[in-house]
């Protein structure tokens, strides 16, 4: 069922290493983003808690193929040009972003008035506040949910496929309509799911670790 030539193979191969791409550069980007959106929506500055939850609700609330497809096929009419791998990453990013700082904020929200306050006193400002007290705090907390959202990324890059990204998905799909055999789609099925759980296993192992340090 699953006989396919080595060149069909590597096609699939070559799938998997742009998905990994894929998922990390937009990993990347989204933990960074998310996190300033996060603290963001603590700032003592009424403007840019309206601005970074503004743009937490615009993204939470339109598909994320809407967004790739905005990416390249839209913005190239502003004169800008920007290759499918590059508009995958972005959109990814921008997406994944506003729930990471949705995330980064609940997990702020957990840590105690009187550890804010015992740091106000010291004489900390907000940001050495943030950075040195409460955001520490923070991360460990959001550990879960930023371990369910970059497993929840890697499986959203199947939709760059849409925008002719090369990745797993658009490769398994090529290569079935070469072939005529659907099945090549369980082949990917099994692969996404090779990847996500050792990610799942290693966020378990961190959120255990984490835990036994706090």
């Amino acid at each position: 069922m699953f006989d396919l030539s080595a060149d069909y193979w590597s096609l699939i191969g070559q799938g998997v290493l742009i998905t990994l791409w894929l998922t990390l550069v937009s990993w990347v980007v989204a933990l960074l983003m998310g996190i300033l959106l996060g603290v963001l929506r603590q700032a003592p500055v009424g403007i840019l808690r309206a601005v970074a939850a503004g743009y937490t609700e615009f993204f939470r609330n339109i598909p994320l193929l809407t967004v790739l497809f905005f990416i390249y096929f839209g913005v190239p009419n502003t004169g800008i040009r920007i290759n499918a791998i590059n508009s995958a990453i972005i959109g990814l990013s921008l997406y994944t972003a506003a729930y990471v700082g949705e995330v980064v904020r609940a997990g702020l929200g957990t840590v105690s008035k009187g550890n804010i306050e015992a740091s106000r006193s010291l004489g900390l400002s907000f940001l050495q506040s943030m950075r040195y007290v409460q955001m520490p705090q923070a991360v460990r907390a959001a550990i879960p949910p930023l371990g369910t959202l970059l497993i929840a990324l890697l499986k959203n890059t199947s939709l760059a496929s849409q925008v002719t990204v090369a990745d797993l998905f658009f490769q398994a799909d090529f290569v079935g309509n070469r072939t005529f055999n659907p099945d090549i789609l369980l082949i990917a099925g099994a692969i996404y799911v090779a990847l996500t759980l050792p990610l799942g296993a290693t966020v378990n192992l961190a959120e255990k670790r984490w835990a036994i340090q706090r």
